[in-house]
C-alpha cells in the first residue's frame, strides 16, 4: 500500500504530495490525516509530513515511512485543507497545521 504524503514545509515547490510505502506493520494505524515521518531526499534526518491519500501502487520508487505520530487530522479536514491552499494560493502543510488542536503542532516539532 502506498501513501501520498504532503512534506511539512513552508516552500513553494514542495507543495506537492509524494509516495512512500506504507510498511506492513504500519498498514493498520495509517489513514488519510495521519502524521508521518519520512526519509526525504539525501538527508540523514526524517522529515514530518501529512498523509493526504492512500493508494495500491505507485508508478515511482518509493521509500518506506519510518515513523508515525500521535494524533490524526479527520479527513473532511484534510479536504477542507486542500480546498483552502488553493483559495488562498498557500502551502497545503501549512493549512494542515490550522486544522490541529492549540499548542499540539508545537508539541510534536
Amino acid at each position: 500500500m502506498i501513501a501520498e504524503v504532503i512534506i511539512d514545509s513552508n516552500v513553494k515547490t514542495l507543495n506537492k504530495t509524494f509516495d512512500y510505502l506504507i510498511p506492513k506493520n504500519f498498514e493498520k494505524d495509517i489513514k488519510v490525516g495521519t502524521r508521518v515521518l519520512v526519509p526525504f531526499g539525501n538527508r540523514k534526518e526524517l522529515k514530518p509530513g501529512y498523509v493526504i491519500r492512500t493508494k495500491e501502487t505507485s508508478e515511482y520508487e518509493v521509500k518506506e515511512i519510518a515513523k508515525i505520530e500521535h494524533g490524526v487530522i479527520p479527513e473532511n479536514k484534510v479536504e477542507l485543507a486542500i480546498l483552502m491552499a488553493r483559495k488562498y494560493f498557500c502551502n497545503i502543510s501549512d493549512c494542515m497545521k490550522l486544522m490541529l488542536p492549540p499548542r499540539s503542532y508545537s508539541a510534536i516539532r
